[in-house]
């Protein structure tokens, strides 16, 4: 992927479909009123079946395919939910002005993505949220540009890590709950898979009490795993790290879906004084979508208390 040049916002808001792969990803990390851990995720997929202008015209001819998860955990629970569509007919798809993304009824839409309505549903949940950022959009990697591999594979990459998030949650039968907390959205895209020798990653995002947020992935292979972090300072700086200046290491697994998969990890960025553990709120917070994976909140201790959220693929 060649290098690019900075963002052009508010277009890199919206689809680039000249790219193979590209994702809205939202987590949150919330409480209710009695003060309850609770995690939401919001995602929208879209992958290109064809070159732009390859192949057949017409709606149902589209050559986007898109994937919707959402999901809730909480300490006792998690639930998951999955939609698929094809581009073309409307049923799901992106847009700049207004900002919109959306699959079916579940949609992440407002006149820009400094404020959005946050909406989806599956059979034994359903969540509507209003994300407000009070901070910067903040570039991932060097400038945007996030290498993947040693080999570069790399994406165009960035955060809003600074949402504040409310509204309103139900579970099953239950009363709708009113909530808040926090919310992380990553967008991201490229034509580069990863590397072949590389067969899934350990992604966080990490909100410290102190303002201050850590984003950090290690995409595990046949050799050392690639290690890459960004510290993002309490006013949205961030400071780029790869290599050995952050520590990542599994310190607990546990049975889930059939597999054992790490559920404490320790995380270490000295010239940043951090030296944290963080730990799942629900161990079993495995997403039964066509491609599983792991995804659910996290609670921070040590050098810097808070909360965050952990993606983990690859554990089969």
């Amino acid at each position: 992927m060649p290098r690019p040049g900075p963002f052009d916002f508010p277009a890199d808001h919206g689809p680039h479909p000249e790219f193979r792969i590209e994702w809205w990803y939202v987590t949150a990390n919330l409480r209710d009123a009695a003060g309850r851990d609770c995690g939401v995720q919001w995602t929208l997929f879209r992958s290109a079946l064809a070159p732009p202008g390859a192949g057949p015209e017409g709606p149902w001819a589209a050559q986007q395919a898109w994937m919707g998860h959402a999901a809730v955990t909480t300490p006792e629970v998690h639930l998951s939910a999955e939609r698929l569509a094809r581009g073309g007919t409307g049923q799901a798809g992106a847009s700049v002005q207004p900002f919109g993304a959306w699959i079916d009824d579940w949609r992440l839409t407002g006149p820009t993505p400094d404020r959005v309505e946050m909406v989806a549903r599956g059979d034994a949940f359903s969540y509507a949220l209003t994300l407000a950022a009070d901070g910067p959009v903040v570039p991932q990697g060097e400038g945007g540009y996030s290498v993947k591999s040693a080999a570069g594979q790399a994406s165009r990459y960035y955060s809003q890590p600074f949402y504040r998030a409310e509204g309103q949650l139900r579970l099953g039968d239950a009363a709708v709950q009113q909530v808040s907390g926090t919310a992380w959205l990553d967008r991201e895209w490229s034509s580069q898979p990863l590397a072949e020798d590389q067969s899934g990653w350990d992604w966080f995002s990490l909100n410290f009490d102190s303002g201050e947020k850590l984003m950090a992935f290690r995409l595990r292979g046949e050799g050392a795993p690639f290690v890459s972090a960004t510290w993002i300072a309490a006013d949205g700086t961030p400071t780029p790290y790869g290599g050995t200046a952050l520590r990542i290491a599994p310190l607990r697994e546990a049975a889930v879906a059939g597999r054992q998969v790490p559920v404490a990890w320790s995380l270490a960025l000295p010239e940043k004084g951090v030296d944290i553990r963080v730990e799942a709120v629900n161990d079993a917070a495995w997403m039964t979508t066509a491609v599983a994976y792991w995804e659910g909140p996290m609670r921070i201790s040590g050098s810097h208390g808070g909360r965050g959220y952990l993606e983990m693929t690859g554990y089969d």
